[in-house]
């Protein structure tokens, strides 16, 4: 590889911050555009870092090539974890850096960490139906879909459902 997973740092919040909304407009997925309530949780690394663990991906000379938020369990930014699982958030790779593992390697770096976690048998995620290249890293490392946890976030925007995978340890 020739990038680096490690915790972010304080001065790459704002990086990681517009790379991670960027990705999520450009590649359509938020329904209301730059107006979407979605995109300032995105942007806001420094509110993530303080309750959870937000990981990076950087190159050689210190860029920011993709970034996810890690929760090691229920609580502050779990939505979907129950006890005994941690869950995966707001994965996102610049687009100048796909291609290289950087989502894949930032996966693994969240899977690894799961591990570690004391009485943690599960790590979960929420994606929605048109992150397909998502899906298939998901598929690729073991994560099942679990459909009977699919769930809507937006109760106004009943049409808009997130679709559940786990990976079981």
């Amino acid at each position: 590889m020739d990038f680096t997973i490690r915790t972010v740092r304080p001065e790459e919040y704002e990086t990681l911050g517009e790379l991670t909304g960027r990705a999520y407009l450009d590649d359509g997925l938020l329904a209301f555009g730059d107006s979407d309530w979605y995109l300032n949780h995105l942007r806001d690394v420094a509110g993530r870092a303080a309750l959870t663990d937000v990981l990076v991906a950087v190159d050689e000379k210190g860029a920011v090539l993709g970034g996810v938020t890690f929760v090691p369990g229920p609580g502050a930014m779990g939505d979907i974890a129950r006890e005994g699982e941690a869950a995966i958030r707001m994965l996102a790779v610049g687009h100048a850096a796909r291609g290289r593992g950087v989502g894949e390697a930032l996966v693994r770096a969240c899977v690894e960490r799961a591990r570690a976690v004391p009485g943690c048998a599960r790590i979960v995620l929420s994606t929605q139906e048109n992150m397909r290249t998502a899906h298939r890293i998901y598929e690729r490392l073991g994560f099942l879909r679990v459909p009977e946890r699919d769930w809507r976030p937006i109760p106004e925007e009943p049409e808009f459902v997130l679709l559940t995978y786990a990976l079981e340890f």
